[in-house]
């Protein structure tokens, strides 16, 4: 089953009447397929985030984590103005439009888990949950 989360512009304190610069836009935490963990299979599982704003904001040293505390943390990237970028968990090549975490495990649980983005000083700008948080035996 292919599950992608289309996420609608959400209104956030002090900021009620804009829509957020910077959202988590879409997730996509079970990746189609086998979970057998190979690359091809890592790196369609994903989250893209977005910049709204008509400006290249820089994300460097701003985060997303899981539920879980794994987290990556974005390297000298600018996030053009916009523009989608796309965050997939295993292997590859850093582009303008796709990053990779470099992880040989899954990251973001299928059932339920919390995306959350955070800038370099910590504060959070965004953050996605999906499922439910009943018995978390299904965790991978």
């Amino acid at each position: 089953m292919v599950s992608i989360v289309a996420l609608p512009a959400s209104a956030h304190d002090g900021d009620r009447h804009r829509t957020p610069k910077v959202e988590i836009s879409a997730v996509q935490a079970d990746s189609p397929g086998r979970d057998n963990r190979t690359n091809r299979s890592l790196n369609n599982e994903w989250v893209e985030i977005t910049n709204n704003s008509r400006h290249g904001i820089d994300l460097d040293g701003w985060t997303l984590k899981d539920e879980d505390g794994h987290r990556y943390t974005f390297n000298d990237y600018r996030l053009a103005g916009r523009s989608t970028v796309r965050i997939h968990t295993g292997e590859g090549r850093d582009t303008r439009t796709d990053l990779y975490q470099d992880r040989r495990n899954y990251v973001w649980n299928n059932h339920s888990d919390t995306a959350t983005l955070r800038d370099d000083h910590g504060r959070t700008i965004d953050t996605e949950t999906w499922g439910h948080h009943h018995h978390n035996h299904n965790h991978r």
